[in-house]
């Protein structure tokens, strides 16, 4: 090996670790959002079931799981995939969150017109997560593994949203309910997906920490 390979091979170590503080950092913000956005999640579910009436909230009662085109929540199969394609799943399922909120906020300013604080949160909620969905794109554009583009929005939701029969009225709430359900679960899962190194010197403990690293040298 010459000298100048050799200079060449250190540069380009010294570059990687450099980058490490600030792709730990981002690692950090993300999963410091992800932790404050469940916590806003479960506050919306609670809030959301709260103003649809009975038999909401009733003990005992266990909603239908109406399909959802487009999005489902965190299966367990994710947990064998590759860490960059668990990142893009999350990615996609964040970017399809927001336009489902926006509808259950337009369906609810209808059938609770009066509920101006669980308007509010719905608008809040699907800013947030369009927020964390940016931030886990961030990561992965910044890995060199950015998601696959725009994910089209969930169309099976239409005729839910806007049937005022009582049949129809009773699956929009549902529905409503679910998405609700849902933002909690992605935000948790990308909770799981970054989490931050452990201080004090002690190991880094998340899958994303290590690819993350792997991916650096190789670049």
């Amino acid at each position: 090996m010459s000298q100048r390979e050799g200079s060449l091979e250190d540069h380009q170590t010294d570059s990687s670790f450099s980058f490490l503080p600030h792709l730990e950092a981002k690692i950090r913000q993300t999963h410091n959002l992800a932790r404050l956005l469940t916590k806003y999640a479960d506050q919306l579910l609670e809030e959301y079931v709260q103003q649809q009436g009975e038999p909401f909230g009733l003990p005992g009662f266990s909603p239908p799981r109406l399909p959802l085109a487009g999005l489902s929540g965190p299966a367990p199969s994710h947990a064998g995939l590759p860490v960059s394609e668990r990142l893009r799943q999350d990615a996609a399922a964040l970017s399809a969150l927001p336009a489902l909120l926006d509808a259950v906020r337009r369906r609810q300013a209808e059938l609770n017109p009066r509920a101006p604080r669980l308007l509010r949160s719905l608008e809040d909620a699907a800013r947030q997560v369009r927020a964390l969905g940016a931030a886990v794109e961030t990561v992965l554009a910044a890995l060199g593994a950015a998601a696959r583009g725009p994910v089209p929005e969930p169309v099976a939701t239409s005729a839910l949203f806007t049937s005022n029969s009582a049949a129809g009225v009773f699956s929009a709430k549902v529905l409503g309910l679910h998405v609700c359900g849902l933002y909690g679960e992605w935000c948790l899962h990308a909770i799981s997906m970054c989490v931050p190194s452990a201080l004090g010197g002690q190991k880094h403990e998340s899958d994303l920490w290590d690819w993350s690293c792997r991916c650096l040298w190789r670049s």
